[in-house]
């Protein structure tokens, strides 16, 4: 399987190093064919894009030498890209507005068009477990979370992205989503968003004042609804990172995790997971982080994907917030967590031709005109930097509190996949009432536990 996995690598090396020789100097990873593409005023996403500013390089200098036949009396050479099925996996909200994109790349480049897509949903959450299980009937094309990258890579799941198209990612995305394409000096992925985090949407009718957990509570409970903010692995970091508590790993080039911060078993912790334990007391209190299963709720702590729900469960009374500050043994602190990235990862392919294909769609749903097009049908906050300047980004009010609310989070880093049950295991205990009555120092032997558990997952 290694050596497979290395020839894969080698070919696509090979490849990216033809494109780059055929593609000129683009500075936004297209092709010296691509000089005469401008990029329409509302930058929406058409099947026309190959000369509406999609940066995709063209079939002429896409072509593989050990793969081209001379097709013109000029000796022109063109890639074999053969065809069948390539199959994609993105989360069910976009599977819609995916096929759409598809069927406008293809259109716009007929040389491939021997290819068909199977679109299917998964969320990006769920995505490295499933690929991981079996990388060979793994899909060709995926969306996943950044922090999912180290798994990815040690799994020999994703193709290293190099030349023109890790100029493309570097080049045409917000520095933090361009580096969590990377591990190391290397580029493994395509951005789609820099959105991957949370803040509240709120009823401005029943909500006095945003700032405060413990007002948002008060002002739940006088009326009789509900605040939802789940507390697994993902969003739980909100108050432990808020805190002053530091959890993170480090890899190495290969994806192996070699050393772990962690401050979880501090009196910092003690103030988070004290926090929770109040907030969780509550009876309005709800563990949950989805708009569409929330019922009669006031406030909800939730991401740019669910914004449209909000908007029409809320009507005129919608309104967005960064997270509140909570109070602990009279101390104030910051909600923070995590502030991350979706990413679309190519898998590594046994046929040249079918890798560039695989390549230019991936590029071709990672570029400007496609991050606008979903962030119109779905509120995903784009990574490219020219589609974050789009009029209709700036205004958006989700937006603008996910962007309040990122200075208050750290880069969702690599983790190791026990990490996401043992802190989902943890959320669970606390708002069970497993904790209810504990005294600190019990408190704290919870988290020295749950902090060995962690140290263990790089020894």
């Amino acid at each position: 399987m290694k050596k497979r996995v290395l020839a894969l690598v080698m070919s696509t090396a090979m490849i990216a190093s033809v494109l780059t020789a055929c593609g000129g100097n683009s500075n936004d990873g297209g092709s010296a064919s691509d000089a005469s593409n401008t990029t329409t005023g509302d930058n929406s996403a058409s099947a026309d894009n190959a000369a509406t500013g999609d940066n995709s390089a063209s079939a002429d200098t896409s072509a593989d030498n050990s793969a081209a036949t001379d097709n013109s009396a000029s000796g022109e050479q063109t890639m074999d890209y053969g065809s069948g099925e390539i199959k994609i996996w993105v989360p069910d909200a976009v599977t819609g507005v995916t096929q759409t994109l598809c069927d406008s790349f293809f259109e716009a480049h007929p040389e491939m068009n021997g290819y068909t897509v199977a679109i299917e949903p998964m969320g990006e959450g769920d995505a490295a477990g499933n690929v991981i299980t079996d990388v060979e009937a793994a899909p060709d094309l995926y969306a996943f979370a950044q922090d999912q990258m180290a798994r990815l890579v040690t799994a020999g799941a994703l193709t290293p992205i190099n030349g023109d198209y890790a100029t493309f990612v570097k080049e045409s995305n917000d520095a933090g989503a361009a580096a969590a394409a990377q591990v190391g000096s290397e580029v493994y992925a395509f951005p789609l968003t820099s959105d991957n985090g949370y803040f509240m949407y709120y009823d401005k009718s029943v909500i006095t004042d945003p700032s405060s957990l413990d007002q948002i509570i008060a002002d739940c409970e006088a009326a009789g609804k509900n605040f939802y903010f789940d507390t697994g692995s993902w969003y739980q970091t909100a108050f432990f990172f808020g805190a002053g508590c530091q959890l993170e790993f480090e890899t190495d080039e290969s994806g192996a995790f070699t050393s772990i911060t962690n401050t979880y078993a501090s009196e910092n912790g003690l103030k988070a997971i004290k926090a929770i334990r109040t907030m969780s007391e509550s009876k309005c209190y709800m563990d949950g982080s989805s708009v569409g299963d929330a019922v009669n709720w006031a406030a909800i702590v939730d991401g740019t994907w669910d914004s449209s729900a909000a908007k029409e469960i809320l009507g005129d009374n919608y309104a967005c917030a960064p997270l509140p500050k909570f109070t602990v043994d009279g101390e104030s602190f910051q909600l923070g967590g995590f502030g991350g990235f979706k990413l679309m990862g190519v898998k590594p392919q046994a046929e040249p031709g079918k890798l560039v294909v695989c390549l230019e769609l991936a590029k071709y749903l990672s570029d400007t005109d496609a991050q606008l097009t979903r962030f119109k049908e779905v509120g995903w906050g784009p990574s490219n930097v020219t589609a974050q300047q789009d009029s209709a980004v700036q205004a958006d009010e989700a937006l603008s509190a996910l962007g309040q609310q990122l200075q208050y989070t750290i880069p969702q880093g690599q983790y190791p996949g026990e990490y996401w049950s043992e802190a989902d295991a943890l959320g669970e205990t606390i708002c069970g009432g497993n904790f209810k009555g504990y005294t600190d120092d019990q408190l704290m032997a919870e988290l020295q536990a749950f902090s060995d558990k962690m140290d263990a997952l790089v020894k």
